[in-house]
């Protein structure tokens, strides 16, 4: 068994429309779950730990801002969720953390996407959080440029390195 809370304005999404999305992860997981709709409570059993852990990682990934489809990738071996707290960085003030928020978004949301392209990891930044689900050599390289923009690096420089890493994984795929 395994109890998370999630944000409230969430809950309607991980239900789905007549509960299909909650269903579909208790079919595929070979869990139960059940949802306290007022407090966001949302406890998961079953017999098999993987499964109870998987659930608790795709339930996670809702929570933080990714869509069901996106959260259900967590289901294959080779994806991972992680989460990056922003406010780790910030000078515990609002317009800082704001100010973050906005560097990782960038201008017209060219940094996320960005990120997203250079490195094929899906991006949710929600609350006080950045989120991603991708492969975990992706994650890793993902995680690095957002630490570096996060810690005040260059647009340019992270995405120079972004780069790089892209061109390094197609030259060690092709050898």
């Amino acid at each position: 068994m395994d109890e998370i809370r999630i944000p409230k304005e969430r809950i309607a999404i991980l239900i789905g429309k007549k509960g299909e999305i909650k269903r579909k992860i208790s079919r595929l997981t070979k869990t139960k779950i059940k949802v306290d709709s007022k407090e966001g409570d949302v406890i998961i059993t079953g017999e098999d730990g993987l499964g109870v852990y998987n659930a608790r990682n795709i339930i996670n990934a809702i929570s933080r801002g990714f869509n069901p489809e996106q959260a259900l990738t967590l289901l294959y071996d080779e994806n991972i969720f992680e989460v990056i707290n922003i406010s780790d960085y910030s000078r515990n003030n609002k317009n800082d953390l704001k100010r973050l928020k906005g560097r990782l978004i960038g201008k017209q949301g060219k940094a996320k996407e960005m990120i997203q392209d250079l490195t094929n990891v899906s991006l949710s930044i929600y609350g006080k959080t950045i989120s991603m689900i991708g492969k975990i050599e992706n994650v890793d390289t993902a995680r690095h440029a957002i630490n570096n923009l996060l810690s005040g690096s260059r647009h340019g420089k992270v995405y120079s390195y972004l780069e790089r890493q892209r061109k390094l994984k197609i030259a060690q795929i092709n050898t």
